[in-house]
């Protein structure tokens, strides 16, 4: 007998091995159709059924010779090859196959159709209520089986068994706004509930949140999909949409569910067309031009949280703009603008508002950074409001940044964030991020001067992290990519137009490791990456290895952004002083074309910049490496450029970008020249256009003489 036991475990052991083989592998085949799970249950569980094998024989259950059948190596054979049909390769496939794909189609469905057709049957329902009873009366939950849909007594969907069945669905509201019940949740293999939609209101108020769909299996599985919300009608300023809930989440080798659908109110005015947008590989203004940004982070991570508080006002952005800076990466802080669950502190947005109108008034746009590092303040650094920290009373050493990243009470509180642990109103802190989005952008919809959202600064992947190092998906994929989806869906319920920043993880946002970031549902985003030389970082000055680490981060970076037809922008570089670093960066960003932000704008000025008050900076490398020659505004599409000894060089097709035509001859171009690179003046050549700007102007204005490709070269007076 125990000699047939260790037979059964080590013969099903090597199955699912072969199975998770299968699903991680990529494969250039496909199983035969037909196979059914059904089957491999009905062999194995054969000697405990009566004559007609549809029904379970009492008699043979309690007869040792049943056993000694069912416990026999020859019946384990027959079961084995039943399993082993499931993943029997076929005729070759037309072209290689997903394996995240060819895990959840062939080997996931079929089995997860055959333990619910057996779930569902007469038979499964006898011998599983067998089973069963000594779980529900030990844990109060069953082993196998479906859970129960919601109602409108109990509006969430109850857990499914331990180990087999899907969660059951959240009740679909049908009260005036009210929310609409979460999806249960699977145990180890199985699918999590769909949450409920939530209630519409035709009474004058805004729809119901949609429910949270409940997690996919532990092992593997397909979460739950969130509810769609309900629609209203719109009251007064203040009315937002009501908001889909959170897909559920998968397990190790499952699916993340898709998340619900926000609402509609009827009567809302529509939200103004703000100033940008994207075209392939380039972003846009309004006027179909491509645009290149240069410029600073400013963030302020101490309370009160806003840049004027640190010093930052009207002569820093008179300053940018005299030396050709375009853009400023504007830090918000979630603590700041949620202090409390549901609490929009809108005085706070404000005052970031006014630097954004500061900075507009002299043609400096705006990214909107909503900003973290170790996650929060009470976990040293800034980030969220300690209502949404969850530690399990772990501890939190302090091992500098980034390296306290690692700490266990920093991973707890990330991996309680990625699994949307209800904050202390029982609402998902995912839930909470998306609606807090959703404010600060019907607070910025339609300004022409925010270039854009960027969603989330570095995010960790908690406990993951060592993982994702080494190549692991399962938290750029799963976990991350349907957390931009929802605050993606959030933002788009109340703006439409501004284009939403979105970067991979930390990780692989820093390092020279590519992303497994998925496609981010939403036709207006744009690829943002960290770029810091390691060795830079850690030995200080020196460019060992940094242009090979330039090469490789920046070219990761373009190949996720090409296979998603997207720009790419840096949104941090820099952190230093050392200008040979710098320019390793400049010179690939130049090369592909990058927008880019240098962290941070105090850096770059120190030491000269006092009480905000700018000093000559003539003698500042940082900034006359920053400052160099770029164009700003382009009538086309840019085909290269670089700056080298002095000279600049542009080449740009009057083509324009999103593909509709030519601009017409007369079309203008802006190039920033500003004199801390140009103190003695510049001379330019030009062919297919000329120059319509006042001579030595800081912005040199190119005017395309008709279709074709304009070449531009800048250089100092005197110079070839």
């Amino acid at each position: 007998m125990k000699n047939h036991t260790n037979s059964r475990v080590i013969g099903l052991a090597a199955t699912a091995g072969a199975f998770l083989t299968f699903g991680m592998a990529p494969l250039a085949t496909a199983p035969e159709a037909g196979a059914d799970f059904g089957d491999a249950i009905d062999a194995a569980i054969a000697p405990f059924l009566d004559a007609t094998g549809s029904n379970l024989d009492w008699d043979a259950v309690l007869t040792p010779t049943a056993w000694d059948t069912f416990l026999a190596p020859a019946h384990w054979d027959t079961v084995l090859a039943e399993l082993g049909a499931l993943a029997t390769p076929g005729a070759a496939a037309a072209a290689p196959v997903d394996p995240a794909e060819w895990l959840q189609q062939y080997i996931y469905t079929p089995i997860h159709t055959g333990i619910e057709g057996w779930i569902n049957s007469d038979l499964g329902q006898q011998i599983n209520g067998l089973i069963n009873q000594p779980f529900l009366a030990l844990t109060g939950r069953a082993l196998i089986g479906d859970g129960i849909d919601g109602t409108a007594e109990n509006p969430n969907g109850t857990d499914a068994g331990w180990l087999f069945g899907d969660g059951g669905a959240g009740w679909n509201n049908t009260e005036a706004g009210g929310i609409g019940g979460a999806g249960g949740n699977a145990g180890m293999f199985g699918n999590g509930g769909a949450g409920g939609d939530g209630g519409n209101d035709a009474l004058g108020s805004h729809g119901g949140n949609g429910g949270d769909g409940g997690n996919g299996g532990w092992l593997i599985g397909v979460g739950g999909a969130g509810g769609d919300a309900g629609h209203g009608i719109y009251t007064g300023a203040g009315d937002l949409p009501a908001l889909g809930g959170a897909g559920g989440n998968p397990g190790m080798l499952g699916v993340h569910g898709t998340h619900g659908h926000y609402g509609t109110l009827d009567g809302a005015p529509s939200a103004a067309p703000g100033g940008f947008s994207s075209a392939g590989n380039w972003i846009l203004d309004s006027d179909g031009r491509v645009v290149i940004l240069h410029g600073f982070s400013e963030v302020n991570k101490g309370a009160p949280f806003y840049p004027t508080a640190d010093r930052f006002n009207d002569n820093d952005a008179a300053f940018l703009a005299a030396n050709g800076f375009n853009v400023v990466r504007l830090g918000i802080i979630w603590e700041a603008v949620e202090p409390q669950p549901g609490v929009i502190d809108y005085d706070y947005l404000a005052s970031i508002n006014q630097t954004v109108q500061m900075l507009a008034n002299r043609g400096i746009y705006s990214v909107l950074d909503m900003h973290q590092d170790l996650y929060s303040a009470s976990l040293g650094a800034d980030g969220a409001p300690d209502w949404a920290v969850q530690t399990g009373g772990l501890p939190n050493p302090d091992w500098g940044f980034p390296f306290s990243y690692l700490g266990p009470a920093q991973n707890h509180a990330w991996d309680a964030f990625w699994d949307n642990a209800k904050a202390p109103d029982g609402i998902g802190l995912q839930n909470h991020y998306a609606q807090m989005w959703q404010h600060v952008a019907n607070y910025f919809a339609g300004d022409p001067n925010v270039a854009g959202y960027e969603i989330m600064n570095e995010p960790w992947p908690g406990s993951s992290w060592l993982s994702t190092i080494f190549g692991n998906s399962h938290f750029e994929g799963q976990q991350l990519t349907p957390f931009y989806n929802q605050v993606a869906s959030a933002i788009r319920s109340v703006d439409p137009n501004t284009p939403l920043y979105i970067e991979p993880s930390t990780l692989s946002g820093n390092l020279p490791i590519p992303t497994y970031l998925g496609k981010v549902d939403d036709d207006n985003t744009v690829f943002s990456f960290h770029d810091y030389c390691t060795t830079t970082a850690l030995l200080g000055d020196t460019t060992f290895g940094c242009g090979l680490w330039e090469m490789i981060v920046q070219d990761n970076a373009a190949t996720y952004a090409n296979a998603h037809n997207m720009p790419s922008a840096i949104t941090e570089f820099g952190n230093t002083r050392y200008t040979p670093s710098l320019d390793d960066t400049l010179i690939e960003a130049n090369r592909q074309g990058f927008s880019w932000m240098y962290w941070n704008y105090g850096l770059a000025m120190n030491p000269n910049r006092d009480g905000g008050l700018i000093d000559d900076q003539v003698d500042n490398p940082v900034l006359t490496t920053l400052a160099e020659p770029y164009p700003q505004a382009v009538s086309g599409t840019p085909e290269s450029w670089s700056f080298a000894d002095g000279t600049f060089r542009f080449s740009y097709s009057t083509e324009m970008a999103n593909g509709s035509g030519h601009f017409g001859a007369g079309t203008q171009t802006e190039i920033s020249v500003p004199k801390v690179i140009y103190p003695d003046g510049y001379q330019v050549t030009v062919t297919g256009g000329h120059v319509v700007s006042s001579a030595g102007a800081h912005i040199l204005v190119i005017a395309s003489d008709g279709p074709g490709t304009v070449n531009v070269t800048v250089s100092p007076t005197g110079g070839s």
